[in-house]
């Protein structure tokens, strides 16, 4: 009997052990899968972002050139797809080169069908890194919009996609001099990172890319606006700054809440799994990322009521974006508190950014370089400034050390932060330079009179030249202005002609323009 019971008992042992390695195995297959799906997900949230970049800047550009910022919105995702397919991705997180550039799995010829063996094969990090190369890719459209040529976009949307901004990537998330997840290993394959060359360090701390994509795509424009010049008209002979379109609010707000919902797949997506700890660490990103979102918002709006006496909503949406830029850096290695007070920064920075390129008569009709490139600039050092050595465990950073506590964290990113600006100023310029002095940069001031929408895609052209049409009613001109009381004065939508001024007449010939078109196209359809 003895021994009956004991073959019984050793038949349910392994009948256990065997059953418990098929568990281990399904959890651990359901961890990695739950880890792909999270990767594809928030990677699509990136993706739809531009939609967000496409309708801010078509309500910020005049109508005459609304297709033209729309198609350089989709072709912008279009080229980044395939040269961050053939090269860039190689470039990014290839095999590293001296810290400065991957150099392998070009064309993802070492991602395929089983090269995970078993685990994940690769597809998805490709996915969700193309969705941050296109966002780099687009902050360069709304610092030259209105007066670039087509072709010109065509080549730095390739270059910036293919080579400035991967290098990048290579340095700080790849395995790159900057990064804190395997800088310059050594023969062993141990990370080296700055300062130390060792666990004493951690690295260039950007967790969601306030340096890597959006100081790099706010650089690229500003070097971009520089080259290309303002717009026709923007600046007067004595410096004053011409209003050339009051934009339209509702397109821009539309625009900026589908950026904020996007923006937490962009943080939130970037712990690169979801199993684990990692959920936690969403779950914080999301909270530190809305709270510097709302407090930009609050501290431009109000900032922006104290400068010029009205509530301006699109300084009030740029605060958003600026305090969104300010904390993607940093959004998992700080406090709530310090969320708010980085947002808060990022909104001050934005309004006297704006502020100080239009008194160098730089002309960046979205503020593009200002919202990206200097509150960018802002989100990398506050990490330095609010890190705290406990968080930088928490969201998971490989070495343990007291960096952010002795104050080496923020030597590091002033470092990294330099070293950014100066790649991506001095690469752009070059590049911008060439395209000016071979295919050419801007259009004539013809076309630019005319509308890109006419010259680069044959759309008919309904306002007369010189017109500006209010967003708010397109049969009133805003030159004529609108009565300072009342609600629109309150918003600061338009601008005023003194106290009693009469509205302005009803616009005929844009109504007859408007009539004929309609007619036009309704025989068309018929």
């Amino acid at each position: 009997m003895s021994s009956l019971n004991e073959k019984y008992l050793q038949e349910q042992i392994d009948w256990l052990s065997s059953n418990m390695t098929d568990l281990k195995g399904h959890v651990e297959g359901n961890s990695r899968d739950m880890d792909i799906a999270w990767l594809v997900l928030t990677g699509a949230m990136v993706f739809f972002m531009q939609a967000g970049f496409a309708m801010l800047e078509a309500g910020i550009v005049h109508p005459k050139n609304v297709t033209n910022i729309l198609f350089k919105n989709m072709i912008d995702a279009s080229i980044a797809a395939v040269c961050f397919w053939l090269l860039g991705y190689g470039f990014a997180f290839g095999k590293d080169v001296s810290g400065f550039i991957g150099n392998s799995n070009y064309g993802l010829r070492a991602v395929y069908n089983g090269a995970g063996d078993g685990g994940s094969d690769g597809w998805q990090s490709w996915f969700f890194q193309w969705a941050f190369n296109g966002a780099c890719a687009t902050i360069v459209a709304g610092s030259v919009a209105e007066r670039a040529k087509l072709e010109a976009y065509f080549v730095y949307s390739t270059v910036v996609s293919t080579f400035i901004y991967p290098v990048v990537v290579h340095w700080v998330w790849g395995s790159g001099w900057l990064s804190a997840w395997g800088a310059f290993p050594d023969a062993q394959d141990q990370a080296r990172p700055i300062f130390n060359h060792d666990t004493r360090s951690n690295g260039m701390i950007d967790f969601a890319g306030s340096g890597v994509v959006h100081m790099v795509g706010g650089f690229c424009g500003l070097m971009g606006a520089i080259v290309l010049g303002p717009r026709k008209g923007r600046f007067g002979p004595n410096g004053e700054v011409n209003t050339l379109f009051e934009g339209n609010t509702t397109l821009q707000s539309l625009g900026v809440f589908i950026l904020w919902f996007g923006w937490y797949g962009f943080n939130c997506g970037s712990t690169l799994m979801i199993s684990d700890n990692a959920a936690n660490v969403a779950g914080k990103v999301a909270v530190t990322t809305t709270l510097s979102a709302a407090a930009g918002a609050i501290v431009a709006t109000a900032l922006s009521k104290i400068v010029s006496g009205v509530y301006d909503i699109s300084m009030g949406l740029n605060g958003i974006l600026a305090g969104l830029v300010g904390i993607t850096a940093s959004c998992a290695v700080v406090n709530p508190w310090m969320a708010f007070l980085i947002g808060g920064g990022a909104a001050i920075i934005l309004v006297a950014g704006h502020y100080l390129i239009l008194k160098l008569k730089i002309d960046d009709p979205c503020d593009a370089c200002v919202v990206h490139g200097f509150c960018g600039l802002w989100g990398v050092l506050c990490v330095g400034i609010f890190c705290t050595d406990v968080n930088v465990q928490y969201a998971a950073y490989p070495n343990t050390n007291e960096a952010c506590g002795s104050g080496e964290q923020f030597a590091v990113q002033v470092v990294g932060a330099l070293c950014i600006i100066a790649w991506t100023c001095g690469t752009s310029a070059v590049l911008f330079l060439t395209i000016t002095h071979t295919v050419g940069f801007r259009v004539s001031e013809e076309i630019e009179d005319v509308g890109l929408d006419a010259s680069e895609h044959g759309l008919s052209n309904v306002f007369p030249k010189g017109e500006q049409v209010s967003p708010l009613s397109p049969c009133l001109s805003v030159a004529d202005g609108e009565p300072k009381n009342g609600i629109a004065h309150e918003m600061g939508s338009i601008p005023t002609a003194g106290e009693g001024a009469a509205y302005p007449a009803v616009n005929t010939e844009y109504l007859q323009a408007q009539s004929a078109y309609v007619v036009n196209n309704s025989v068309i359809s018929m």
